[in-house]
């Protein structure tokens, strides 16, 4: 047992090394997938150079033609997304409403219930008030006449 971990703390202890092969193959193969990926991005930066030399003067000829086309096809887009959007939204809602009037019991039934309670005792304590402000205002006016 104790060999065992003499043997553990010699083979941790010390940081490990690797035969000088395997470190000289390590580095070529990073040395040339790094070479490569420069290059490759490099290449991709001249085409792109290259791509807008030559795009920007037909850009510049018909942009009185594309940036109106652009604008009406991304009008056009948003509409139609809006449109589906809404759609899909007033579907939801009108299935919630018949889930709710069938008594299905949809998800935040309870919420709307506790809230129409509240507000219809809100409105009856604010109709009361106002009874009781109108009889208070009326036998004031009689006795000062």
């Amino acid at each position: 047992m104790a060999e065992l971990h003499q043997q553990s703390q010699q083979h941790y202890g010390q940081p490990q090394t690797q035969p000088r092969s395997h470190q000289v193959v390590k580095a070529a193969t990073a040395v040339t997938a790094g070479g490569s990926l420069l290059i490759l991005s490099g290449l991709v930066l001249a085409a792109t150079v290259i791509a807008l030399t030559i795009a920007t003067p037909l850009f510049v000829i018909f942009s009185p033609v594309l940036v109106p086309a652009l604008i009406t096809v991304g009008l056009i887009i948003t509409g139609f997304l809006a449109s589906g959007g809404f759609g899909v939204a007033a579907i939801t809602v009108l299935s919630w409403i018949y889930r709710y009037v069938t008594g299905k019991h949809p998800l935040g039934a309870d919420q709307l219930d506790q809230a129409r309670h509240k507000l219809a005792s809100k409105a009856r304590e604010m109709k009361d008030k106002a009874e009781q402000f109108g009889q208070q205002h009326l036998t004031s006016g009689q006795q000062q006449s």
